[in-house]
């Protein structure tokens, strides 16, 4: 009994010295990696509107902020050198074969500027291949190249309104609904916005 007792604080001790230290690394992680997001958003943001003159302002008077387990976790407003609102995008997170977080560009009329990947935790080899630069579709672009220039009102279905990852279908679903949501609640705002 008394072996029971020593060997069951021995791992209680273990698991209080290892949550100790998780905690403290947290700590010193987590800013680094928030400083990290803020920085892939702006390169995403001036990579969508490269053009001079443009200035971004986040917004957080949008609705709706989620839908089911997809969420809205930004929406930044870009405007041009006269003040005048061109476009957007959205950084929407939720469910793709497990999950991701997209930054979505698009101008006022609904033409998408481009698709970025903040976070994709998908199968290796088969929906991590969305955001690789390196693997081509059938069309010659990458899975989020495919997306530029094409207009948000056209709706975004696998196989029809884009080309979807062979082997990866439920990741490339995913997407699609990360970006519909997204795109429909960028859209709904900046249309409201005087010019």
């Amino acid at each position: 009994m008394k072996d029971m007792i020593k060997l069951g604080l021995s791992l209680a001790l273990y698991a209080v010295v290892s949550c100790t230290v998780l905690a403290v690394v947290n700590n010193f992680t987590s800013p680094k990696i928030e400083q990290n997001q803020i920085e892939k958003v702006n390169k995403a943001m001036k990579a969508f509107f490269p053009e001079e003159g443009y200035t971004f302002e986040s917004v957080t008077d949008y609705s709706p902020k989620s839908s089911g387990t997809t969420k809205i976790e930004n929406i930044i407003i870009a405007r041009n050198a006269e003040g005048a609102v061109s476009g957007g995008a959205a950084q929407v997170s939720g469910p793709t074969y497990d999950t991701g977080t997209i930054l979505v560009g698009m101008e006022r009329d609904g033409t998408i500027r481009g698709l970025q990947f903040l976070k994709l935790t998908d199968s290796p080899g088969f929906g991590l291949k969305a955001k690789e630069s390196t693997f081509k579709l059938s069309n010659g672009k990458t899975f989020y190249g495919q997306f530029e220039g094409k207009n948000a009102n056209d709706g975004f279905e696998a196989g029809k309104t884009f080309d979807a990852i062979s082997g990866a279908t439920i990741t490339s679903n995913g997407i699609a609904g990360l970006m519909a949501f997204g795109t429909k609640t960028l859209s709904s705002y900046i249309g409201g916005m005087n010019e």
